[in-house]
């Protein structure tokens, strides 16, 4: 269940939130408060959160110091900063430390609701990121950077082996569809993508089989037939290889990652 962290150490303010939030979740969140900046990094010490709401004014901690404080974090929540005064300099700092929103008291229900319906679609659309950062091979990323410089040839050769993964494709098989020569193929590959052909379809396989395991149930074995390989034995040894760990490990790390992060 995603968190909703209050602090404010006006306890009127932050009970009414707490109260609004609650209504419009609806059970769907888990909301927590903090009477203070203290006390939030108390809290945080022990548990996470997907979005801080905070006071801006607040003794000991102000709201743009606590924030401050977890943009150190590994996963930091995003954060609405509520305030009573319309001051420009609190708020020209807000935005710099990445705040969503900036609403002033007295709070507006709909107003609150709608900044943290953003908060939260801005929260799943940084954890997506870093999903995707997790899943792609730096060295594919460089071909699809360099794809603009690529000749016909080589860009038809890529896009081939993507909608033929699953196929036995060898480097003749690929000269042959674009009616090459295999060794002036082989090293126009290579010179334009900085991969052998070899090189490539086992990352790019490798690659496949990652985006599956993280987004399908699929067996180990059939996660293998799609991405090319002909026995389940022979994929491991190759994705071992490549990421350090097997299928089955790296499913279970990303999964874990989910649920802590989430």
């Amino acid at each position: 269940m995603k968190t909703i962290l209050i602090v404010d150490d006006e306890p009127r303010t932050r009970e009414g939130v707490r109260k609004t939030l609650e209504a419009w979740s609806s059970g769907q969140y888990r909301i927590e408060t903090a009477a203070s900046g203290v006390e939030a990094l108390a809290w945080l010490q022990n548990n996470e959160v997907n979005l801080l709401i905070t006071d801006v004014r607040m003794p000991e901690i102000g709201g743009l110091e606590l924030v401050e404080k977890l943009n150190e974090m590994p996963h930091p929540p995003v954060v609405i900063v509520i305030s009573g005064h319309p001051e420009f300099d609190y708020a020209q700092k807000a935005l710099q430390f990445g705040v969503v929103e900036y609403l002033l008291k007295p709070l507006d229900k709909t107003k609150l609701v709608r900044a943290v319906e953003l908060a939260l679609k801005r929260k799943d659309d940084i954890y997506r990121i870093e999903r995707m950062e997790k899943l792609i091979d730096p060295k594919l990323m460089e071909t699809v950077q360099q794809e603009k410089v690529y000749s016909t040839q080589v860009r038809e050769a890529l896009q081939y082996l993507d909608e033929h993964l699953h196929e036995s494709i060898s480097m003749r098989d690929i000269a042959d569809q674009l009616h090459m020569n295999a060794s002036y193929f082989s090293v126009l590959f290579k010179e334009q993508t900085g991969l052998t052909y070899s090189e490539y379809v086992t990352r790019r396989r490798v690659q496949r089989a990652k985006e599956l395991l993280v987004s399908t149930r699929l067996s180990i074995a059939e996660i293998a037939e799609q991405v090319g390989y002909q026995t389940a034995k022979y994929f491991v040894k190759v994705f071992r290889a490549l990421e350090n760990v097997s299928p089955g490990q790296y499913r279970q790390n990303v999964m874990t990652t989910e649920e802590r992060i989430q």
